[in-house]
């Protein structure tokens, strides 16, 4: 039996922490009013239950992962003494860069063209836009928390438990499909407190969330997670930095 890999787990788990930390401004600037308690009680709670996800899905990510030959083959050759240099050539990251930001084209092409016109209520939500500072920092945590909670954990766990019971590629498919379609029902709680939800709100959630996911869990299935992860981070950057701020 192989040994469980703890230097992938403590890496990405610091990794994580640290993104949370960076996403703060973010959140807090996105906020219309002051909280109801102290921000400083606020912010710890937050941080101590992100964490505490973070480190069960990190967890089980890397036990589903191995299996069915899921990876990070750059960190994974970092932290073992593998040929980083060969691993880093493997990643195609230049691919995963234009494939980040032809998904944020894609959300923003959507976003403008189809969905404001059926939920007119979104041009007019009074939301603050955090400046491009606030935006380059929450990228961070999008690139890697937030591939961390997706790809390494829902797509690895889906996939473990897909494989069962199908053969080929389907598996990975289906796993990569539904873990880009529970990201977007995600985001509807938040979404909730907007505007409310009707049909076009959960299809905008949902598509507008799935096809970046699709993508970086195509490259996660592919490349690698670190593929994934810069191209998260490079949708992030077009749409939180380039066009938002």
């Amino acid at each position: 039996m192989a040994r469980y890999p703890w230097r992938e787990f403590w890496a990405f788990l610091a990794a994580g922490l640290v993104t949370l930390l960076l996403v703060l401004p973010y959140q807090l600037a996105l906020r219309p009013t002051p909280p109801p308690i102290p921000l400083a009680l606020l912010v710890v709670a937050a941080v101590a239950q992100s964490a505490i996800f973070l480190a069960i899905a990190v967890g089980l990510g890397l036990a589903a992962a191995r299996p069915v030959g899921l990876s990070a083959p750059l960190v994974e050759a970092w932290l073992y003494g593998g040929d980083v240099r060969t691993a880093l050539r493997a990643l195609q990251l230049p691919l995963a860069v234009v494939i980040g930001v032809a998904s944020s084209a894609a959300v923003l092409v959507l976003e403008f063209a189809l969905f404001r016109p059926l939920i007119p209520e979104l041009a007019h939500l009074g939301v603050a836009a955090p400046e491009r500072w606030q935006g380059l920092l929450a990228s961070f945590y999008g690139g890697i928390a937030e591939e961390l909670l997706t790809r390494l954990f829902l797509v690895s766990v889906f996939a473990w438990l897909l494989t069962r019971v199908l053969r080929g590629s389907l598996a990975f498919w289906l796993a990569i499909v539904l873990s880009a379609a529970l990201f977007g029902l995600g985001h509807l709680p938040a979404t909730a407190a907007l505007v409310p939800l009707s049909p076009a709100v959960i299809a905008r959630a949902v598509i507008l969330n799935g096809i970046p996911g699709v993508a970086f869990g195509w490259l996660y299935w592919q490349r690698g997670l670190e593929a994934a992860m810069v191209a998260h981070f490079s949708a992030d950057l077009v749409l939180h930095v380039l066009i938002g701020g």
